[in-house]
C-alpha cells in the first residue's frame, strides 16, 4: 500500500523543473499524488521589501501574508502562525526532499530592463489594485512598463486627434502642448504638402457646395413652375375658326378642358380649371355641343361658352312633343324645317328603339315618349339622326333601370309601352310630383273595368291637344265628342295608342308607385299650376264650378 503522499518511483527536483516558480503548492500536489516542485528544495527569490499582501477576502482588509489570520488544519499540511513560511515543516514524509524555509535565488538580469539591479518586486511602490477595475490583469511594475507604440497611419489627424486642420481653424506650425512628437516629425511624415491639400479640400467643397446650390436652385425652380407657376394659355379672344365641341353630361373641368385642348380651343387644361374656378358662374357649364374660336384664352372660353349663343345644344323637356324636338334640332343643325321629323319617320327602325315599342299599327310617331328630356349636342355638320340616336340611347338607359314588363303585369297593363304612355299622360296633367302619384292612380282607377262613374273613359284634355297638335284647355264638349279619333279619349276607351310625349324621371316613378286613395277625377282649379282631385262625381262638380269661378266661364 502507498503511503499517502507518495508517488510511486518520484524523480529528484532539477532546478530547469518546468513547475518552477508556480506557486509552491506541494501539499495540495503530495495529496493528490503528484510531486511538489517545492517539496522542500531550496527556492531563492529577491530579497523583496515587505508589501502588503492579499489576505483576509471577507474585510477588505490587507494585512501581510502568513500573518495569523485564522488557523487551517490538514492532517498533511498546517498554515500557522505568524512569520510562518510557505511550504515549511511538512508533517508527513516528502519524499526525502528537504524541508523548511529555503532561500530564494535571484531572478537574472533583464537586459530589456531600464532599472536594472533595482527592487522592483511585484505591488512595490504601488497602491492595492485589488477589488478594482485595474486589478485584472495587475498593473505591471513600472521598471518592465515599456513606451507604447504610437499608433501608425496615412494622415495626419491634426491639431484635434482626428480633426481635420481644415475645418478645426488650426495650421501645421502649431503645436500643441504635450504634443509627443515635435514640430519636424510631424512634417518629415506628411506635413509637407498639407497647406496643399488643404486647398484642394477648399476648392472641393467650394465645387461640391456650388453644385449642389445650383441644382437645388433648379429644381425648386422648376416646382415652383410646375406647382405655382401661370399654367401655358393663349391670349385674346382667339381666332376667326370655329370648332363645334361636345361636351358630355357630367364632365368636371378637367374633362371639359382636355376636350377643349384637344380642339385647339386653349392652350392648357390647367388654365381652363383656374379659369373655370375664377369666374363666378363657371360651374354652371352645361352639357351639349358649344361652338368656340380656336386658340382662345381660357378665360374668353369659358366667358363664351357660358353665353346661350355659343351652346349648340337641343334641350328636351319633361311632358315636350316630338314635334317640338324636331324644330329644335333643324333650327341648331341649321336644316330646313321638317328634315328630322322626316328622317323620324323614315328610320325610326334603325335609331335603336327597344323590342316592345310601337307595337300599334295607330301610333302616330314612333319616336313619341322615346326622346328622353335632357340636353343633347347639336351642332352645324351633324346629322339629325346622330341627334336624335343619342336621345333614344339616353331613354334606353333610363327605361332599363326597370323590370318594366314585370312592372307592367303589377298594374294590369299590356306591356311596357303602356306604361310609358301612362307616364306620358302623368306628365302632361301633373303639375308637381305630388299630383302625379295622384294622377297615376286616376289612371289605373278609370281603367279598371269597376269603374263605373266613367266606364274604363280617361277623358283628359291632353290626349285630345296631342292629336290636335294644340295645347287648348278650352275645348267644347260638342268639339270633343263628335271626334273619333284613337287619341281621344272621351271617345274611346282605354289608353290612347302611345305617349303623347316625352316623360321624365319623376313622372315615371310615379307612376310605378301610384298612391291608393280612391282618387278619380281630378280637375286644374286655377286653369293652370293647381290641381285638385276628388273621388266621387259629386266632388267633382264642385272642383268643376271652381274652375269655372276662377276662368271666368
Amino acid at each position: 500500500m502507498t503511503e499517502y503522499g507518495r508517488g510511486p518511483g518520484p524523480e529528484p527536483w532539477h532546478p530547469e523543473d518546468p513547475l518552477y516558480g508556480d506557486g509552491g503548492w506541494g501539499g495540495q500536489q503530495a495529496r493528490t499524488g503528484q510531486q511538489s516542485p517545492y517539496g522542500g528544495q531550496p527556492q531563492h527569490y529577491p530579497q523583496q521589501p515587505q508589501q502588503p499582501q492579499y489576505g483576509d477576502w471577507g474585510t477588505g482588509q490587507h494585512p501581510g501574508y502568513g500573518q495569523a489570520q485564522q488557523q487551517y488544519q490538514h492532517p498533511g499540511q498546517q498554515y500557522a502562525g505568524q512569520g510562518q513560511q510557505y511550504g515549511a515543516q511538512q508533517p508527513y514524509d516528502t519524499g526525502g526532499w528537504p524541508t523548511g524555509a529555503q532561500p530564494h535565488l535571484p531572478y537574472p538580469a533583464d537586459p530589456t530592463d531600464p532599472y536594472p539591479q533595482q527592487p522592483a518586486a511585484y505591488g512595490g511602490g504601488q497602491p492595492d489594485f485589488y477589488n478594482t477595475p485595474d486589478a485584472y490583469p495587475p498593473p505591471e511594475p513600472p521598471g518592465r512598463r515599456r513606451p507604447e507604440p504610437e499608433p501608425t497611419t496615412d494622415w495626419d489627424p491634426g491639431p484635434d486627434q482626428g480633426e481635420h486642420a481644415f475645418f478645426a481653424g488650426g495650421d501645421d506650425d502649431d503645436d500643441e502642448p504635450g504634443d509627443r512628437r515635435g514640430r519636424g516629425e510631424r512634417r518629415g511624415r506628411g506635413g509637407k504638402n498639407k497647406r496643399s491639400r488643404n486647398g484642394c479640400a477648399c476648392l472641393v467643397v467650394a465645387l461640391v457646395f456650388g453644385g449642389g446650390l445650383a441644382g437645388v436652385t433648379y429644381f425648386g425652380y422648376q416646382f415652383y413652375q410646375d406647382r405655382f407657376g401661370a399654367a401655358p394659355d393663349y391670349a385674346g379672344e382667339g381666332t376667326k375658326e370655329q370648332v363645334t365641341v361636345e361636351i358630355p353630361k357630367g364632365a368636371g373641368g378637367a374633362e371639359i378642358g382636355r376636350r377643349l385642348k384637344a380642339a385647339g380651343v386653349v392652350k392648357s387644361v390647367d388654365a381652363f380649371v383656374a379659369a373655370q374656378s375664377q369666374n363666378p358662374d363657371g360651374q354652371s357649364i352645361q352639357a351639349g355641343a358649344y361652338l368656340l374660336n380656336k386658340q382662345m384664352s381660357a378665360k374668353s372660353a369659358v366667358e363664351m361658352m357660358l353665353d346661350p349663343k355659343s351652346q349648340n345644344n337641343v334641350m328636351v323637356t319633361p311632358g315636350q312633343r316630338n314635334g317640338a324636338v324636331y324644330n329644335a334640332i333643324d333650327e341648331k343643325l341649321g336644316l330646313e324645317s321638317g328634315t328630322t321629323k322626316d328622317v323620324a319617320q323614315k328610320q325610326y327602325k334603325s335609331l335603336g328603339l327597344p323590342s316592345w315599342a310601337n307595337n300599334g299599327s295607330e301610333i302616330k310617331d314612333p319616336l313619341e315618349g322615346f326622346l328622353f328630356p335632357g340636353t343633347y349636342p347639336a351642332a352645324k355638320g351633324m346629322k339629325p339622326e346622330a341627334v336624335l340616336k343619342e336621345m333614344i340611347t339616353q331613354a334606353n338607359r333610363q327605361y332599363g333601370q326597370y323590370d318594366l314588363a314585370a312592372k307592367a303585369k303589377a298594374l294590369d297593363l299590356e306591356n311596357p309601352l303602356q306604361v310609358i304612355t301612362v307616364a306620358s299622360l302623368v306628365q302632361a296633367e301633373g303639375k308637381t310630383e305630388d299630383d302625379f302619384r295622384k294622377m297615376a292612380e286616376v289612371v289605373y282607377n278609370r281603367l279598371s273595368p269597376d269603374n263605373t262613374e266613367t266606364y274604363q273613359l280617361l277623358q283628359f284634355d291632353s290626349t285630345f291637344n296631342y292629336l290636335k297638335g294644340e295645347s287648348n284647355i278650352n275645348i267644347s264638349e260638342s268639339e270633343i265628342n263628335s271626334n273619333q279619333d284613337p287619341y281621344n279619349t272621351y271617345t274611346q276607351k282605354g289608353l290612347p295608342p302611345g305617349p303623347i310625349g316625352n316623360p321624365g324621371a319623376e313622372a315615371l316613378k310615379a307612376t310605378l308607385n301610384p298612391t291608393d286613395d280612391g282618387w278619380l277625377y281630378f280637375v286644374a282649379t286655377d286653369g293652370r299650376n293647381r290641381t285638385e282631385f276628388a273621388r266621387t262625381h259629386d266632388e267633382f262638380l264642385e272642383l268643376k264650378a271652381k274652375f269655372n269661378e276662377s276662368s271666368g266661364n
